[in-house]
């Protein structure tokens, strides 16, 4: 059976943090999700998470100055001590909540120097997460969402995780964007399963939900379910209205 996670980033916008955590355990998710949950305390969402018995798959590092255009700071030269003081709130809001995974934000940025200051960064964010079970993930963004990201494909983040050569770097696999820049999104899937450490999905190419577009979840997710994997997906679309009635597509994949 396919198993969902709630991204709170994008469902239940409308209800604090903890009180969405308590809306996706009554619409039947399987785990919950986060952007940058930092302005609720940490406290009241564990104890969300603790009443509902849903485990919290990740959240974000901070983007930095959003109004200024941030995106992330990990890979933009000259935002290093920013970035470090992102990593390390990201990790001790994890370990406040048990959450499993921080994806680490690479932000915009281009060139060898963007990919020196990135690969500093991780290496910090690895040597902060040693010994505390919590996963660090890298996600490309596809260019027509946030164009001058620095992490644009998966075979980019590949070489990224390779050259760092940590157990807990890995790769989220967003269908959305992978669907975007990519094409086949389940060819990619087969090719980048050894170092995926989560799936996210959305329809293509509008973010709504996932029963339309140019991506076949059916097969999609036949194929994960083949290919062994057996952790929660996150439901990371946008709603065309309140989230509780977008949620039909779930009766159609369970």
């Amino acid at each position: 059976m396919t198993r969902f996670s709630a991204n709170l980033g994008f469902l239940w916008t409308d209800r604090s943090l903890p009180e969405a955590i308590r809306a996706a355990k009554a619409a039947g998710f399987h785990a919950v999700e986060c952007h940058w949950p930092y302005e609720t305390p940490a406290a009241n969402v564990r104890a969300a998470l603790n009443d509902t018995g849903l485990p919290m798959l990740g959240l974000n590092t901070r983007r930095g100055d959003v109004s200024a255009g941030d995106n992330g700071l990990s890979a933009v030269p000259g935002r290093e001590e920013e970035a470090l003081a992102a990593i390390t709130e990201a990790v001790d809001y994890a370990q406040a909540i048990d959450a499993q995974a921080i994806h680490v934000m690479a932000g915009k940025a281009q060139g060898q120097a963007a990919h020196t200051v990135f690969l500093s960064n991780l290496q910090a964010a690895v040597a902060a997460t040693q010994d505390k079970g919590i996963d660090l993930l890298i996600e490309p963004l596809n260019r027509f969402d946030a164009p001058g990201y620095f992490l644009e494909t998966t075979d980019q983040a590949r070489r990224i995780i390779e050259e760092v050569a940590a157990p807990n770097l890995r790769l989220m696999f967003d269908c959305y964007h992978v669907g975007r820049t990519e094409g086949d999104v389940i060819a990619r899937l087969k090719d980048l399963l050894p170092i995926i450490g989560h799936i996210q999905f959305a329809s293509v190419p509008d973010r709504r939900v996932p029963d339309h577009g140019d991506v076949d979840y059916l097969s999609v997710f036949s194929e994960i379910e083949a290919l062994g994997w057996r952790k929660s997906l996150g439901a990371e679309y946008k709603p065309d209205g309140p989230t509780d009635a977008s949620l039909g597509w779930m009766r159609q994949f369970i």
